[in-house]
């Protein structure tokens, strides 16, 4: 056996180099146990193994690649995970075309070509927080919920598939050009239980599937047609609303006696919250809330009048911020208002200018099907026809909302300055615009922005006096800004429901049955604690 790395020649039963100390590593691409080298077969499940691109040294534990934010939180962690069950969503993916690819290469130069794939790959498992358990060869085996816990972790993991998809095809362009060969990934995606016995100071998290969990995983990748996303109606019924699916009907499942329901994702759906999932299904009706309705009440006012306004909703998880926000959208008259909406994430806290993206993507209408050129046109048409004026500001939009920008002087400025015209572009585009109508711009859970974000914020409040445009922001306590002496600011905190509130709430839900008497009773031991 040769090494990838060294070249030095080795037993076939070497699990390290004898030269370099490159671990061999051969993974069952159905089960994930690890196989002895030449191994055809698995030892554990009977699936045949194909030969696979070698792993070099520095995928071998994951402490190698995952970034150091993340490294923390697992380690942090860890001792509270070892031994717990745990409701995970497993991913697989890899490459077709990867064996034509690397055919007539040695293995330095076939690394060379992989590692780009396998970079961002894991690059997008990260973004959402997943963490890459192995590396197999020419693909990746991820887990959203486990050892970072999150309950959105369906969510996140289809949203890192959707994301490994679209870098994989920009790279499959770059090698489609460059070496002829059509490269294209497939991604397998279940969710399920797992009981987590240890996470190692390698970050390497040793864990004990529940039942077909990692199998039906690798199933689903396996039996993907290349550039597809194909999950399992455990995921399915996670992600209802927050991604778009098709429907591909029952497959037969090798271990299942069955055949199993398979869907496709799509792209993102138009659900974003648990909020939104629960407006589609219908909401309760809101109660006790008269006092933060009339206080937006009165800054909507305010800034139609031509006096901007930043209003601040504070409150604990779970105690109704978004609700509120809601009830905005859906109870004013806000016909002859223009409306802007985005929210800081808790996936993309070191993902800069996000929310602002979002937001510029809403307003120049731009759609994630849109190639370079349409971004351009939509862009720069939009910026035109608001104002010529704004001209000065259309290359920090472009290169903000990821269009190559040409233009000599953009690219000779400093990052510092860069960052400059970026700020000044944001605000200029919102307060221009706000002379044509009134804006309602609202950002919420601003306890995940970054650091950028909050640098756009802050500039957009210096502004705000004059300008007919309201700020509607929320967060939790943790979160700080320096708002708070701006004359423009108003804060409301939101508190739980009152007990009576909370009585006619309950009465809403579950109706008058004098069974239930005692029930309402318990709200008020309930809400004086």
């Amino acid at each position: 056996m040769q090494c990838p790395q060294c070249q030095q020649e080795n037993p076939p039963q070497a699990k390290f180099c004898l030269e370099c100390g490159a671990r061999f590593r051969l993974m069952c691409p159905a089960c994930s146990t690890e196989l002895p080298a030449g191994a055809k077969f698995c030892l554990e499940c009977g699936h045949p193994i194909e030969a696979q691109p070698a792993v070099l040294s520095r995928f071998t534990t994951p402490a190698t690649y995952t970034p150091k934010h993340l490294a923390e939180k697992i380690l942090t962690s860890r001792a509270a995970l070892e031994g717990e069950r745990k409701q995970v969503t497993v991913l697989f993916v890899d490459l077709k075309g990867s064996t034509e690819l690397i055919a007539d290469l040695d293995p330095e130069e076939a690394q060379t070509l992989l590692d780009p794939a396998l970079h961002v790959m894991m690059e997008a498992v990260h973004r959402y927080e997943g963490t890459v358990n192995q590396v197999l060869g020419d693909g990746i085996m991820a887990l959203f919920g486990a050892p970072v816990a999150h309950e959105d972790h369906a969510v996140r993991a289809c949203y890192a598939a959707l994301a490994m998809q679209a870098a994989i095809r920009r790279y499959a362009d770059e090698v489609r050009r460059t070496h002829g060969v059509a490269l294209q990934s497939r991604v397998g995606l279940n969710s399920g239980e797992v009981v987590v016995r240890t996470v190692g100071n390698d970050l390497h998290m040793d864990y004990s599937a529940v039942g077909q969990t990692t199998h039906l995983a690798a199933r689903m990748e396996q039996t993907a047609s290349p550039g597809t996303i194909q999950i399992t109606p455990a995921v399915q019924r996670l992600v209802e609303g927050y991604v778009q699916v098709k429907a591909l009907g029952h497959m037969p499942i090798k271990g299942l006696r069955d055949p199993l329901e398979v869907f496709e994702v799509l792209g993102a759906g138009p659900v974003q919250t648990r909020l939104q999932a629960a407006a589609m299904r219908g909401l309760s009706p809101m109660v006790g809330r008269q006092t933060e309705v009339a206080f937006l009440s009165q800054a909507l006012a305010q800034a139609w009048e031509g006096r901007g306004q930043v209003g601040g909703v504070i409150g604990e998880p779970g105690v109704g911020k978004s609700r509120l926000v809601w009830e905005v959208l859906q109870s004013f008259h806000l016909d002859r208002w223009r409306v802007f909406a985005s929210r800081g994430l808790a996936y993309s806290t070191t993902t800069p200018y996000l929310p602002i993206i979002e937001l510029l993507k809403g307003y120049f209408g731009i759609e994630t099907s849109d190639d370079v050129h349409q971004r351009r046109a939509k862009i720069t048409n939009t910026l035109m026809r608001l104002d010529r004026a704004l001209a000065p500001s259309l290359p920090a939009i472009l290169a903000l909302l990821d269009v190559p920008v040409d233009e000599l002087r953009w690219q000779a400025l400093e990052p510092r300055q860069r960052r400059q015209y970026t700020l000044d572009a944001w605000k200029y585009l919102l307060l221009w615009e706000s002379q044509i109508q009134p804006l309602l711009v609202i950002i919420e859970d601003l306890q995940w922005i970054d650091t950028e974000t909050q640098a756009c914020l802050d500039t957009l409040v210096e502004s705000l006096p004059a300008a007919r445009l309201i700020l509607l922001v929320n967060y939790r306590p943790e979160y700080q800004h320096t708002w708070g002496s701006k004359t423009a600011y108003s804060q409301i905190r939101l508190d739980p429901l009152p007990t009576a509130s909370a009585k006619a709430l309950f009465q809403a839900l579950v109706g008058a049955n004098p069974e239930l008497v005692p029930c309402q009773s318990s709200i008020d031991g309930i809400t004086k604690s």
